[in-house]
């Protein structure tokens, strides 16, 4: 058996990569924004508009590859080539065909789309050329994801992390080339931006396909492209549906939850803006370390090695939820010099810096979460951490936000108590699930149907 200190070594070696992909995603959306801005602030209000709707095209594609890093991962573990090839190779056809789907809907449907979504008809036309750009060619990014997801299966996360930092610069030179207009390139604004973006994700696309084949030695035969193995099909779908069913739930809640907060007033909502905007910063740690998790349990499951796979989450869920101490309490250090960044208002600023001390509280608590969550689906007990999920977000996450922050008058403080009493609640309910080992039943349950 590995001692704690491989484990922490090679949960390590698997989620700083993945720590700092997400960083370069978070760090380029915001020099993509603050580019933008130097071009027309009707362009970044018409691309952060339509990207709200690109968002939930990538949701439906996580539906696949959230069981493909899951099964992947297994059958490596359990040195079932075969079954490595094939939910490789169905992963990859099924979401092509999903990606290949939407993008046919953008493309004929984008006006209706944003037209009924409520946008100002002043936002019309960028948005309109930004969503059929992009939405016209979801089917490569449907395929970065899911060939990242079947590298990440294979514990190749820093060759992934490298693929998508080289991503997101092309990007950013791209979009530098066509906004600022250098060396006598045309200005195209938002339609350059979304040209740079469909480029330099095609460019990542055929990176990751060539890794595919030269360190793992998967190919993708066009004799064997949309032949679904239904079994695998299943499977895939079993895992990724209800997770997709949290997504939505997810941010149903964060709709209602910013209803609430537009009756609290201005200076809420400014200031929750602001702050969730730090938080995402805290929020990648735990967010690493829990895809790490996912990959960690999976293979110790694929390996049969049930035991180990039990007090390695127990002992992973340590270190996330320190690292998510130490971390929010750096960023309430220099809340106030953070926030400044953003605003002068000295009420935003007190408000924002007592939001960011309740993360203390909460980030421990969604770390704890998520490391239960991400391992009972790697177990293939994925339908219990969905239900307590949205019955957290529903029954004590929204309701605490209204009869706390609402009722109560706590304002934004009374609506983040409730994320965090959500949060550790649903922590200590997975963590007697984990416990209670039934997820050993699930997984015997996925192995009988794959026979």
């Amino acid at each position: 058996m590995e001692s704690k200190k491989a484990q922490t070594l090679t949960l390590f070696a698997l989620a700083w990569p993945i720590l700092i992909e997400i960083m370069m995603l978070r760090l380029m959306g915001i020099a993509d924004t603050f580019m933008l801005s130097h071009y027309s602030d009707n362009a970044v209000a018409a691309v952060g508009f339509s990207d709200q709707i690109l968002a939930m095209t990538i949701m439906l594609c996580s539906m696949v590859t959230i069981g493909t890093t899951i099964l992947v991962s297994r059958y490596v573990g359990a040195k079932d080539k075969l079954s490595t090839s094939e939910i490789t190779r169905v992963s990859i056809s099924l979401n092509f065909l999903f990606g290949l789907i939407i993008s046919l809907i953008l493309i004929i449907f984008s006006p209706t789309i944003l037209q009924l979504m409520g946008l100002p008809a002043e936002l019309m036309k960028d948005a309109t050329i930004y969503m059929f750009i992009i939405g016209g060619f979801t089917f490569i990014q449907s395929l970065m994801l899911t060939v990242s997801a079947v590298m990440k299966g294979h514990g190749l996360t820093k060759q992934v992390m490298y693929v998508m930092t080289g991503v997101n610069i092309l990007n950013i030179i791209g979009n530098y080339l066509f906004i600022f207009g250098p060396f006598g390139i045309p200005v195209l604004g938002v339609k350059g931006v979304a040209i740079a973006t469909v480029a330099s994700r095609f460019i990542g696309m055929i990176i990751l396909f060539v890794i595919l084949k030269k360190r793992i030695g998967e190919s993708i035969p066009l004799t064997k492209l949309f032949r679904f193995p239904k079994q695998h099909v299943k499977n895939l779908l079993k895992i990724g549906i209800p997770s997709s069913v949290d997504s939505i739930a997810w941010n149903l809640q964060m709709v209602v939850i910013t209803i609430f907060i537009a009756m609290i007033g201005t200076t809420a909502l400014t200031t929750n803006v602001y702050t969730t905007n730090l938080r995402a910063f805290i929020t990648m740690f735990s967010g690493a370390l829990g895809q790490g998790t996912l990959i960690l349990i999976s293979r110790k499951i694929g390996e049969k090695r049930m035991d180990e796979a039990f007090k390695q989450s127990m002992h992973i869920y340590k270190i996330a939820a320190l690292v998510a101490l130490f971390v929010a309490g750096l960023f309430f250090i220099f809340s106030k010099p953070l926030l400044k960044i953003f605003t002068n208002s000295s009420d935003i600023i007190v408000l924002g810096s007592s939001i960011i001390l309740l993360t203390l509280l909460l980030e421990p608590g969604r770390a704890f979460n998520l490391i239960f969550n991400n391992s009972l689906k790697a177990a293939g007990d994925v339908n219990f951490p969905v239900f307590i999920a949205i019955l957290g977000m529903w029954l004590i996450s929204v309701p605490i936000a209204y009869i706390l922050g609402i009722h109560f008058g706590l304002g934004l403080i009374g609506i983040w108590i409730g994320f965090v009493v959500d949060e550790w609640v649903r922590g200590i309910i997975l963590m007697r699930r984990w416990r209670s080992r039934i997820w050993e039943d699930k997984e015997k349950e996925l192995e009988a149907s794959k026979a």
